[in-house]
């Protein structure tokens, strides 16, 4: 079941959508058999997760580069808005420093879940280097209340030959705010572990045995077995109702995971270098994210969302999102995941704005962004240079939402279909005062690739995009039974090795009488006769 906010253009799901979806997604190239077989024949035609509270606490080795260390305090940033300066100067009057220790970093964590939450100040020029786990698979205690970490160029890190975790888990109930910190090293890979949780966590816990501790919360205790959040209890949904929401697997979120009913506030803060089993090399939402003037790079994630995968609602604003890989697709940030090896995920929603996202890279689909059955808005961003080997190099949504209103899609790469876009499978899509520039696929639709779907380009261009190789075909637009608009949009001086190096369509295609298809290389158009007779020259 999708929980992500229905579109007011998008329509019903056909029948057999999902089925037709997860045979692209799971079979890869194979999976878009059918359509490179069909465009084949135009071309020869036309032109020759986690546990609940924290459960074993580590005691672990600390580095500084500042010895006065908790001496320090977060300071406001010059220029910030003063209803921010406020805000954190009334956090600051009841904050609680924690000195360059990380045992006392998870004392103090372990005391905030008990007693209603606190704001910590982290040591400056810290690093809190975790050394062990509980049996989830968690560094650092489950966040349970509400928690603010404030640091100052401070770092928390699994050090590297410690066994696999993440770093931080925000359970239901839970809001975890961190501004200025470093998240580095989680890997959710191993979570096996033989200790027993209670002969660590009791040292720290304000509340004395681990099981009188959890029964008094209302929380069970679980078991290596048990899946990551059966610890935590959730409502039983009513009789014919269903599931309400998606929920993570053991190995997603190697930075942070934001469990079902979560929240987490990142700000001015840097996610690097995690690795996760799962989904969510850098962040993993089940419930409600927000990443604000931070960056996301050089993670990876085994299946989807190699820096953010998100099943909840996710805010990205003024943020950077680079350099991070994904096995299966949604290198950048991927709105839900394909039934393949995993379980079927519904993407969310998720708003992007004046946010650059780069140099992701995926061996399956949408290098910058990936949406499946999700709702994605990104408003005055850059969507440039990332690569996906079968389709969307920038751009892959299915049976999704997606809107587009001031954003470059430039550079991006593929083998297959859509070296900037690849939209399919019933997706909605529009496209608002954005370029599609300078992107190559190694087949079909340089610029764009649209099966099925309804696309509309308003006040947009389409320009300077190749299709490649041999079979090189549409360098601007490639629409194989879609719906395809353009609204005082031009696509332009894009080229292919057969023609036509403008739009191929076998189906609907309106061209407004403010739109131009012009100066493609070899010819501008080939296929529906509704695109305007000049065209075709």
């Amino acid at each position: 079941m999708s929980n992500h906010l229905t579109n007011n253009e998008a329509a019903e799901p056909a029948a057999g959508a999902k089925s037709r979806r997860r045979i692209w997604l799971a079979s890869g190239v194979a999976g878009l058999t059918g359509v490179v077989s069909l465009a084949a024949v135009g071309v020869a035609t036309g032109a020759g997760a986690a546990g609940a509270d924290g459960l074993r606490w580590a005691t672990a080795q600390v580095s500084s580069d500042d010895d006065r260390g908790n001496e320090g305090r977060d300071r406001d940033d010059k220029g910030k808005d003063e209803d921010r300066k406020d805000e954190d100067r009334k956090h600051d009057d009841r904050a609680k420093e924690v000195p360059c220790n990380t045992d006392k970093l998870i004392q103090a964590l372990v005391f905030a879940n008990d007693n209603h939450g606190a704001t910590l100040q982290l040591a400056k020029h810290c690093t809190y280097n975790l050394t062990r786990t509980d049996e989830f698979g968690n560094g650092l205690p489950v966040i349970t209340e509400d928690v603010t970490l404030k640091g100052d160029d401070t770092k928390i890190v699994r050090d590297a030959t410690a066994d696999d975790f993440r770093i931080l888990n925000v359970g239901p109930g839970g809001h975890l705010t961190i501004k200025g910190l470093t998240i580095k090293g989680g890997q959710t890979t191993d979570y096996l572990n033989t200790l027993e949780p209670a002969a660590v966590w009791s040292a720290y816990s304000s509340a004395g045995d681990l099981s009188a501790a959890a029964q008094k919360a209302g929380k069970v205790v679980a078991t290596p077995q048990r899946s990551a959040l059966k610890a935590v209890p959730k409502a039983t949904p009513k009789a014919g109702v269903g599931t309400l929401v998606e929920e993570p697997g053991f190995f997603d979120g190697a930075g942070i995971l934001v469990q079902p009913g979560g929240t987490a506030d990142i700000e001015r803060s840097e996610i690097v270098q995690n690795q996760s089993g799962g989904n969510g090399g850098g962040v993993a939402n089940f419930g409600t994210t927000s990443i604000r003037q931070s960056t996301v790079t050089e993670n990876t994630a085994f299946f989807f969302g190699g820096g953010v995968f998100n099943a909840g609602v996710l805010r990205v604003f003024e943020a950077n999102i680079k350099n991070n890989e994904a096995g299966i697709g949604g290198a950048g940030i991927a709105n839900g995941a394909a039934e393949i090896f995993t379980d079927d995920i519904d993407g969310g929603t998720v708003w992007v704005e004046k946010t650059d996202i780069s140099s992701n890279k995926t061996i399956g689909f949408g290098g910058g962004i990936l949406d499946i059955e999700g709702n994605t808005t990104v408003k005055q961003s850059k969507i440039t240079e990332n690569t996906a080997l079968v389709a969307g190099g920038g751009i892959a949504a299915a049976e999704s939402s997606l809107n587009l209103f001031d954003v470059k899609v430039e550079k991006n790469s593929t083998l297959l279909a859509g070296g900037g876009l690849a939209i399919a499978f019933d997706s909605v899509a529009t496209i608002e005062d954005s370029s599609i520039k300078d992107n190559v696929s190694a087949f079909i639709g340089g610029g764009l690739f649209v099966e099925d779907s309804v696309v509309t380009l308003r006040k947009s261009e389409v320009v300077g995009n190749r299709a490649v190789g041999p079979f090189g075909t549409a360098g601007g637009i490639f629409n194989f039974f879609g719906d395809v608009r353009l609204d005082k949009s031009k696509v332009a001086y894009n080229s292919s090795t057969n023609a036509p190096g403008g739009v191929w369509t076998n189906n609907g295609f309106r061209v407004d009488d403010k739109s131009a298809i012009t100066a493609n290389r070899p010819t501008n158009c080939l296929g529906s006769p509704d695109i305007p007779q000049n065209c075709f020259g």
